[in-house]
Order: structure tokens, then sequence, then C-alpha cells
């Protein structure tokens, strides 16, 4: 008998032209079937990879891989703390900074924001703040000009340009804690930049150093000092191990915690949505079930021939499991090859559904970006294939035990 006889057959019998074309269909049907589910499963996961990727990439471009700050308070030493972390073999750079909040005026719109003042030779180092904006406009940070740099969402919801002037009110409290009349102070808009990231480009306004401690009364302190380390993965370690070595008024947060809930919710719905997905290949993977029924009620008499032949049991029982791992083997090769490119083409496809519809469906202020990112990863096309393999067996089992059974001489004495 030709060897391995399981697969010939089975080979064969994917092949073969159907009496009862209805079977045929749902041949068809199951191809189809798993083709798109694992199409629309490698599309939800890459887009999920895709945004988890890229709020990554704005989170580390705009704040660096940790900061080392004092509880309740501003780092009034930070010069020698300054020296202490960048003799640290791990930190490639650090750097000063002051953040507050205050609220921003212009033609009679307000808008609250966070200010931070940097030093923009070394803010460049530990953050990938050239990218956003062009040499000139960070150079316009000198201290003693009250020039800043807004975010593009909040320049656009003030209408403001470059050049014009706003009016930032400052809060202020006296030495008892009281609040008092606030402060104005009026900046210069020098540049404007688009982070692609609905946080920084709707409430950040950067200024210089000297200025921020100017109008926020801080002397010669800093809110903390930024780090960038020879790898971003050493951050959580190694942040925490600097500011232990500095002292117990001092800690660290690094890139992980700036957005700990977004990501683990994420993480989450990124199982969810593996799980949901993976029953839409399960109900797929029913018409190979039925389909195999009906191939077992179509094939009884070859089963009975082949049986009386010499195939054992089992034989005929890896048969039919072959013949639906097959057509799992090609629903998952078509449904990667779509979904693949679905991944690649999610962006624009999303874009022509905006400008044809006129909707809204990749809202910055829900989903952090204002466009949609992709990233198909190879451990996910192994894990999905995996699974839509091993569907396609389980839902040949009981087809393959059925034909199985069949007795030789019944089968072909009332066919």
């Amino acid at each position: 008998m030709f060897q391995p006889f399981t697969l010939f057959a089975a080979a064969r019998y994917v092949r073969s032209k159907r009496r009862n074309r209805f079977a045929s269909f749902v041949s068809l049907v199951s191809v189809a079937g798993i083709a798109l589910s694992v199409a629309a499963l490698l599309i939800v996961l890459s887009v999920m990879n895709g945004f988890e990727r890229e709020v990554t990439r704005h989170v580390l471009g705009m704040t660096s891989h940790a900061v080392i700050v004092q509880q309740r308070s501003t780092i009034d030493d930070w010069v020698s703390i300054d020296t202490t972390i960048r003799s640290d073999p791990r930190v490639i750079a650090s750097a000063p900074y002051v953040r507050a909040s205050g609220m921003l005026s212009h033609k009679g719109k307000v808008k609250g924001v966070i200010v931070e003042g940097i030093v923009p030779e070394r803010e460049a180092q530990v953050t990938d703040l050239h990218r956003y904006l062009p040499a000139a406009d960070i150079d316009a940070l000198v201290p003693g000009g009250k020039r800043v740099l807004a975010g593009a969402t909040l320049a656009r919801q003030l209408a403001a340009d470059v050049g014009d002037t706003v009016t930032l009110v400052v809060p202020a409290w006296d030495a008892a804690g009281n609040t008092i009349a606030p402060r104005y102070e009026r900046l210069v808009i020098a540049g404007i930049f688009h982070v692609g990231m609905h946080q920084f480009d709707s409430t950040l306004l950067l200024m210089a150093l000297d200025d921020a401690r100017d109008i926020f009364r801080l002397k010669a302190g800093a809110s903390g000092v930024r780090l960038r380390f020879t790898e971003a993965s050493v951050a959580p370690v190694a942040a925490r191990e600097i500011a232990l070595s500095l002292g117990p008024e001092l800690h660290a947060i690094d890139w992980t915690q700036y957005h700990r809930n977004f990501f683990l919710a994420l993480k989450s719905q990124k199982r969810i949505m593996f799980v949901i997905l993976v029953l839409i290949i399960a109900v797929a993977a029913f018409n190979i079930a039925a389909n195999m029924i009906m191939v077992v009620t179509e094939k009884i008499r070859d089963i009975a021939i082949l049986r009386t032949m010499g195939a054992a049991q089992y034989e005929i029982v890896l048969l039919f499991l072959t013949q639906g791992l097959m057509i799992g083997v090609v629903g998952s090769m078509l449904g990667a090859a779509l979904g693949a490119w679905g991944a690649a083409e999610s962006n624009a496809v999303a874009q022509f559904i905006e400008s044809t519809l006129e909707v809204d469906l990749i809202n910055s202020e829900v989903y952090f970006i204002d466009y949609l990112p992709a990233e198909l990863r190879p451990g996910d096309l192994a894990t999905v294939t995996a699974a839509t393999l091993c569907l396609s067996v389980l839902a040949t089992i009981y087809p393959a035990l059925r034909a199985a059974s069949i007795e030789p001489a019944q089968a072909l004495n009332y066919d």
C-alpha cells in the first residue's frame, strides 16, 4: 500500500470532485471561514501591538527613560545629585527640569497646561524633542526671553500661532499656604510641535529652565532630574538603585510607570480579543466538522473498501484528521497573507473611511494617538496558526471516529 497512506488518501479526498455540490460548497466555506477569522485576529493583534509600540515610542521620546524626584518638594541641590547620577556607567545623559501647572489664555480662550522648564542642549540628550521641532525653535528657548513652545492641539484650541503673545495664569499662595491672587505672565510662542500623542500636544508648554524658575518662584531648584540609560530596558532597575544610593528622600519614576494603567489595560484587552476571535475561528472550524461528516457519508463505500484491503481503524482516523488539518493549513496560509496585507494597509483604510464617511475613527483624546499603527509580530502569527490548526484537528475528531467505526461488510452490503 502507498506510504504514507493517510497523507496520500487525504490529499486525494481534498482534491477530488464531489458528487454532492453542497458538500463542495461547505468545503470552500470552511477554508474561507478559517482564512477570514485568522486574518481578523492577526489584524486586531497587529493594531494593538502598533498602539503599544507607538505610545511607548512617544512616551520615551518626550519623557526620558526615568526621572529622579523628591517627594512633595523641589530638589534644591540638584547639581551635586546630577553629578552623582552622571558617574553611573549605565547613565549616558541627564538633564534638570521644572514642572508646574497653570492656565494659558489667548483671545478669550483658556486652557489648563503643564509647564516644563528645560535646558534645550541637555534636554536633547535625554529625550527626542529635536525630532518634533526645528533646531531654530529649540534654540529660541533662551533664559530671560519668556519664549515658549506649545503643542499643536493646544495652539489650535487657543487660536494661537508662532509670534503670538499669550498669558500664563500662575496660582499663588502666601506663607501660610492660603491661596492668594494669581500672577499673570506674558509669554511669546516661539514654536509649535506635534508629537502625535494627545497628552503632549494638548497640554504641554516648554520654556527655558531659568524662566520657569522665575515664574514659579523656585530660585535655583529643580522639580527633578531626567535620566537616559544605555538601554530603556534597564531603566526600572537602574533608576531605583540610583535613587536608593542618593538617599531616602529621593525616589525614581521610570518610563514603564508613566502610563502603567494604559499598558496594563492594553495587555488585558489583547488577551481578551485573542480569546474572542479564537472563538470565531472555532465557529469556522465547525464548518470543517460539517464538511467531514458529509465526506464520511459520501465515502462510505471507499472507506469500506479500504478496510477490506487491510487499512486499520487508526489509519482511517488519521486519514480524516489529516484532511481536516490540510483544510486548516490552507485556511491559515490564506488568512496569514490577508492579515499581513490588512495590517500593512490598516492606517490607509482607516483614513479612507474617515474621509469618505466624515467620521473620526481614531480620536486622539481617547486613543492617545491620531493615527492607526500596526505591527505584525512573528510570535502572534505562530500562536494564531497553532490555535487554528489545533481547532481544525479537534473539529475533525468526531467525523474521523465515525468513519473508523464503519463496518465494511455492512457498508458494502447496503450500498
